[in-house]
């Protein structure tokens, strides 16, 4: 079956690209007007809305330059994969995280620019190279961490946490203090990738942040100890053990998060996005907050999990490179920054706009908290995120130990390193 939908895909992008949709022929007749092609991993309607207006501003002041944005979803990497094959990319293309391990031999380098000085010093590690390159133009940029109901952490008297152990211990309130009508932690694990969202979240803290216990640098050059990863599955067991997440953690799907929130049903979830203006339109009185991902380590700080989320990288070798560039320096105004973040329900990458979206007292509060890289972008090979998924659904069904988890990640590692 997977075969077949590989096929199906592999066809889709044939058919979309003898539609001339491949940017050697962008170029067109139309009394000299340039088209450019533009590949977004963007989503929800909402996304797009944003930026779709903003092309649409860009064409009505720029009529001799037209964009054909296309949003393929699910067969977005396989299409960008034949598209790097035949050496003939988009003009303007989303790296969606993988700005440089991916792509930076496709895309160019845009330090000259104007919107780079007002880029947020956060996303430096992400998007520059240590020559200074910059690799492609953040539309916003993601701040992960744990969302949580706000007023339910208030009835129950729990501070926001800032540790780990804090964490487990208000989920240990919330069960407690409900009578089990709380989940105190809610995962959507009847689709697997959201618990390898979570390990990839909380492996930073565990094993890249604090400086004693941090091991980066191992990870990169293939020397990581994996039986340090043993405490991230620890971690889970425990929680399942104790109780602590939702009895359907392998069955739940991440279509329930909204009504569950709104129903005042969940404390703590890492689904987050619309999560919280999706819950509070269903529930005015419902409330939702987000924190960085807690501190493992005595004496280490909270971290967001982020950077990158839908970036503009422009193909080095396009003909119209420099109309392609002239969009990016035109979605890079402050009007356009605010307005696709908000859209997004994020925070905007360029420090020349003021936004104002849900979350923004929230992010407000913890400004001074770093953004982290995600942990399976920056220190594992291409592919281990399905590892990650598989294996995190292992533990929590009980056919995995922590130990046998950290073993299964290191052979895969250890494999597709040499790939």
């Amino acid at each position: 079956m997977k075969n077949v939908t590989r096929l199906l895909i592999l066809f889709m992008v044939f058919a979309v690209f003898a539609a001339g949709c491949g940017s050697k022929g962008a170029s067109s007749g139309d009394g000299g007007k340039v088209t450019l092609t533009l590949f977004s991993t963007m989503s929800n309607k909402g996304e797009r809305a944003a930026l779709e207006s903003v092309i649409a501003d860009f064409e009505k002041e720029n009529p001799d330059i037209a964009i054909e944005a296309n949003f393929p979803g699910n067969g977005y990497e396989d299409m960008l994969r034949v598209k790097m094959g035949a050496n003939d990319m988009l003009d303007l293309f989303d790296t969606h995280g993988w700005s440089q391990l991916r792509y930076g031999e496709y895309v160019a380098d845009l330090k000259d620019m104007n919107w780079v000085k007002d880029l947020d010093p956060a996303l430096d590690q992400i998007l520059k190279d240590e020559s200074g390159k910059v690799y492609a133009y953040p539309l916003n940029q993601a701040k992960d961490g744990i969302s949580y109901n706000v007023k339910l952490l208030e009835q129950y008297g729990i501070k926001p946490p800032q540790t780990m152990d804090e964490f487990v211990k208000a989920l240990e309130v919330v069960k407690n203090k409900s009578k089990g009508d709380v989940v105190p932690l809610w995962i959507p694990g009847g689709e697997n990738g959201n618990i390898a969202q979570i390990f990839d979240q909380i492996a930073t803290p565990y094993l890249i942040t604090d400086k004693e216990n941090g091991h980066g640098d191992e990870l990169l050059d293939g020397s990581f100890n994996w039986s340090k990863y043993d405490q991230l599955g620890e971690l889970m067991v425990d929680l399942k053990k104790k109780d602590l997440l939702n009895k359907d953690v392998l069955t739940a799907k991440q279509s329930q998060v909204t009504e569950l929130m709104a129903q005042d049903k969940i404390a703590f979830t890492f689904v987050g996005g619309s999560l919280g203006p999706d819950a509070t339109e269903l529930n005015p009185e419902v409330k939702v907050g987000t924190i960085p991902v807690p501190a493992v380590h005595k004496g280490d700080a909270q971290s967001w999990i982020g950077g990158e989320r839908f970036t503009l990288a422009a193909w080095k070798d396009s003909k119209n490179l420099d109309e392609a560039k002239e969009f990016i320096e035109f979605a890079a105004k402050p009007e356009n920054v605010k307005k696709i973040a908000e859209g997004t329900s994020s925070t905007a990458a360029l420090k020349n706009a003021e936004v104002d979206n849900y979350y923004s007292e929230f992010y407000k509060q913890y400004e001074e908290v770093k953004v982290e890289p995600y942990f399976d972008r920056k220190y594992l090979p291409s592919g281990m995120w399905s590892v990650m998924s598989t294996t995190g659904q292992e533990l929590l069904a009980g056919t995995l130990t922590a130990k046998q988890l950290s073993k299964k990640m290191e052979e895969e590692y250890n494999r597709l390193r040499k790939q």
